[in-house]
């Protein structure tokens, strides 16, 4: 039985679109192109990969079966290309870096020493929630995640601590809650708020403060990207919760501490525990380190 890496990551970019069409134009080849190594692959292993009704395709039992085992191949194969690369001190290769928005300062200053010393590694960023970019990690398509999140038991990750960061009301300086030294939950109930939608882990961690503090928050806005969140704020007329450390680019706003025993949180470099560490990966975490003291 012969199988090509090639039809391999064609079936698995197809299984993750679930559309042809929009596989082969992220795989920048034609429809018929891939379709066809897929069909071989499907002839190699005499089983149907894929349901196709019309222009749709959905996975078979034995395609959803197959799935993981040929990302694992795609992953073994590619570990091993990097181990050959890292052999070449760190002159060629790629990083691919997922990141929350709280921690771009801290990205960004990384990034620029990490370049400056390994100019030849291209480098990928990855914005999304700390719930997305876990699935990303777990499904290899990023090296590691920044964000706040500590942990869930799971020994297959490694989850290391970068700095701390309170969690805070945002505010515009022209406000009168601006002006405060601390807030307490119970202060925010009268507040016109607009906060990150529930699958941000800052909202879930918010939502657990006010559980503790047995205070009722009803925003009047949900938004599940965090620049426009603060860009709402920014104008005065809303204000937010978010880690004090989101507001690099935006000047007039102020973060005021919430009062809580548990408003500081940590930032966090997290990667997975049972896989090759590539050498752009380890010297982006010292790097890293260097940059969140």
């Amino acid at each position: 039985m012969f199988m090509e890496l090639r039809q391999l990551r064609y079936f698995v970019r197809a299984a993750e679109m679930q559309n042809f069409t929009n596989a082969a134009a992220r795989l920048y080849v034609t429809q018929s192109t891939l379709s066809q190594q897929i069909k071989q692959l499907e002839d190699t292993l005499n089983a149907p990969l894929f349901d196709r009704l019309g222009k749709r395709i959905r996975l078979t039992e034995a395609g959803s079966l197959f799935l993981e085992y040929a990302r694992k191949t795609l992953r073994d194969a590619e570990e091993g290309a990097q181990l050959l690369q890292d052999l070449n001190g760190l002159r060629t290769g790629r990083l691919s870096v997922g990141a929350t928005y709280g921690i771009t300062a801290v990205l960004v200053k990384a990034i620029a020493d990490f370049s400056r010393q390994y100019p030849a590694i291209k480098i990928t960023v990855v914005y999304g929630s700390t719930n997305d970019l876990l699935q990303q990690l777990y499904d290899f398509n990023i090296d590691c995640m920044l964000s706040f999140f500590s942990g869930n038991g799971d020994d297959t990750l490694a989850v290391h601590p970068l700095f701390s960061a309170n969690l805070s009301l945002i505010a515009h300086q022209s406000t009168d809650v601006a002006r405060q030294k601390k807030i307490t939950p119970a202060q925010l109930s009268d507040l016109p708020l607009v906060l990150p939608s529930r699958d941000f882990s800052v909202r879930d961690y918010f939502d657990q403060v006010t559980r503790m503090a047995d205070v009722d928050i009803q925003p009047v806005i949900e938004v599940n990207d965090i620049n426009a969140i603060l860009q709402l704020a920014n104008t005065g007329a809303w204000h937010t919760i978010l880690m004090d450390t989101s507001l690099f680019s935006f000047p007039a706003l102020k973060a005021v501490p919430l009062q809580s025993t548990h408003s500081r949180r940590k930032a966090t470099m997290v990667h997975l525990n049972n896989i090759y560490q590539k050498k752009a990966l380890q010297a982006f975490q010292h790097g890293l380190m260097r940059s969140a003291r």
